[in-house]
């Protein structure tokens, strides 16, 4: 055997080991997190990272030990809209530890990795795949009641590697009430199909509008397409949520919404939701 065949070989074995130490890392954290949840879009500007956000914090509000994993690899939000800031820490056996939001909530995100919080990730598949597969390999998550992931809109690499990582993970599809939205998550809800990922359920976001001089209720963007194109597919609908601009405030700000407004109808409704995903996802592990 020549040296350059003999490199070669010994290479090919070291990166076959790599990987199944890694494997064997991804089942066993994967084996200390109850539910998996993927909140996915089929379009843009829906609020997926809103929703994401505010259902792991409902969550976290009713006692559980809740992870948030932020895959949206070009365009990170959640660590901004937790007012999560600095890089994250390595504990004594090199994992990386998730950033504390609260006794019951932590984070990951590609964004508390870098420095240049404004810098561009260019990056191509397979090396988003990799960081997907680190961010669960390599993380110390603990035990978690949920682990909530949000995702990048469309049907892409990044739900496409969670669908083949956590073959267990189950889809939360969010959408609003227009037709143009409701048409992208139609493709959404194929995707899952095709990859046989099990759809947990709908939520119909900025479904109408509680003016807060008056209280009465406006549909700016329509209401019920989300239910009906549930009910017409043959999913769970998980409840709507009502458009208030001071969740757009608080997301820029980093600040809790569900704390500033506890009574609002939006946090009404995710309180709601977030007991409806508790309820029904116990017939997950039976």
């Amino acid at each position: 055997m020549s040296e350059n065949s003999e490199k070669t070989s010994c290479s090919g074995k070291r990166e076959k080991k790599q990987e199944a130490e890694q494997d064997a890392a991804l089942r066993s954290a994967l084996d200390k997190i109850r539910h998996k949840f993927i909140v996915m879009s089929g379009k843009g500007g829906v609020g997926k990272t809103s929703v994401s956000v505010n259902l792991a914090i409902a969550l976290a509000a009713k006692g559980f030990q809740v992870g948030l994993m932020d895959v949206d690899i070009h365009g990170p939000d959640v660590p901004r809209m937790l007012g999560l800031k600095g890089m994250l820490d390595l504990n004594a056996e090199q994992k990386l530890i998730p950033m504390k939001y609260s006794a019951n909530l932590s984070a990951v995100s590609i964004e508390s990795l870098i420095s240049g919080k404004d810098d561009a990730i260019i990056w191509r598949g397979p090396v988003k795949n990799s960081v997907i597969r680190q961010f669960i390999s390599d993380v110390c998550w603990g035990d978690l009641d949920y682990l909530i992931i949000d995702s990048p809109p469309g049907t892409g690499d990044e739900p496409l590697t969670i669908a083949q990582v956590i073959p267990d993970a189950n889809a939360i599809i969010i959408t609003t009430p227009q037709e143009v939205s409701l048409a992208d998550v139609r493709k959404s809800i194929n995707f899952c199909k095709t990859v046989n990922m099990n759809i947990f359920g709908l939520i119909e976001n900025m479904s109408g509008f509680h003016c807060p001089h008056c209280g009465t209720e406006i549909d700016m963007f329509g209401v019920g397409g989300g239910e009906k194109t549930a009910e017409q597919m043959d999913i769970r609908f998980l409840g709507r949520i009502p458009f208030d601009s001071n969740v757009v405030g608080c997301g820029d700000a980093g600040t809790s919404y569900q704390s500033l407004y506890g009574t609002s109808p939006v946090t009404t409704a995710f309180a709601s939701i977030a007991q409806r995903i508790i309820s029904d996802s116990q017939g997950l592990t039976q």
